[in-house]
């Protein structure tokens, strides 16, 4: 049969919601500098939020077989914690189908952003990273309503 996208058309329009996080793990050094707002190319964390927000966009393209949704809203929360940072992204569309694969895109490409804004800091004396860790990425919550159902403020 081959590759083929699955077949949505006859699919009702439902709410869909995900929330994905995932996080890295940076030097000390590098977390005091991203807290002081010192590394050189920018702010990191606005830089990983804009990504972010881009990545639901653009997740069709990078996923093949995922479908273009038309997402509605993209929240980001982006917390500094010991050794690491977290990113939490939650995605909303109305749609035929989830927007899991936006949510998961978005943490990826927002945590990658966060690397390479500090890559520089990251680097060993061999240029090599043997402590930064991009992981952890996962769903943490999906919603599926049927749009009528739904009394949302």
């Amino acid at each position: 049969m081959g590759i083929k996208m699955v077949d949505i058309s006859k699919k009702p329009e439902q709410y869909r919601e995900a929330v994905a996080s995932g996080e890295i793990r940076l030097k000390p050094e590098t977390i005091k500098l991203i807290r002081e707002g010192k590394t050189e190319k920018g702010d990191s964390l606005q830089i990983a939020t804009l990504a972010g927000i881009n990545g639901t966009k653009f997740t069709s393209w990078v996923i093949p077989l995922c479908h273009p949704i038309p997402v509605e809203s993209t929240e980001v929360d982006i917390q500094i914690k010991d050794g690491s940072i977290v990113v939490t992204m939650k995605v909303i569309a109305n749609s035929k189908t989830g927007v899991e694969m936006e949510a998961l895109v978005a943490t990826s490409i927002a945590l990658l952003n966060i690397w390479d804004v500090v890559k520089k800091y990251e680097k060993d004396e061999e240029g090599q990273y043997p402590t930064t860790m991009i992981s952890n990425i996962k769903v943490l919550r999906k919603v599926k309503e049927d749009v009528g159902s739904l009394r949302r403020a």
